[in-house]
């Protein structure tokens, strides 16, 4: 409150635009509201904040569906262009050497080079999934 407003609050009737300190005239302080009331409060002020907090959730789970949609379109995308890139590298080595060992040789190389790796990376596969079954298993013990 400014000072210039004091005058004004002074002067104003009693009732009206006064605030109510809650106390009577002798000083002391009156209840505002029973202990029932102030449940009934809090109930609803734990609806209004449950309610609040289930919206919250509900567009945090729209973004989240939303994004994922984007990334799962995109690491396609990416995917697609890796393979892409695979391929191009392969059709390369076989030019690159088919004026050395002929075209036939290029293509065995290659393709024993490829079949090397995939066999590599499939029993590196296999171990991993032994572990994943074993950490699964029940104790026979």
């Amino acid at each position: 409150m400014r000072d210039d407003d004091l005058g004004e609050a002074a002067s104003a009737p009693a009732g009206e635009d006064v605030p109510d300190t809650g106390q009577s005239g002798d000083g002391e302080a009156q209840p505002k509201s029973s202990l029932a009331d102030d449940i009934l409060s809090l109930v609803e002020d734990g609806r209004t904040y449950a309610e609040a907090e289930l919206n919250f959730q509900k567009s945090r789970i729209l973004f989240v569906a939303g994004r994922s949609k984007s990334v799962a379109l995109y690491l396609a995308f990416a995917l697609g262009f890796i393979h892409l890139a695979l391929v191009a590298l392969v059709v390369g080595t076989l030019f690159a050497l088919a004026p050395a060992v002929g075209a036939l040789g290029a293509i065995g190389i290659v393709v024993g080079a490829l079949l090397l790796g995939a066999a590599i990376l499939g029993m590196l596969a296999r171990a991993r999934a032994r572990d994943v079954a074993e950490a699964f298993m029940e104790d026979e013990t």
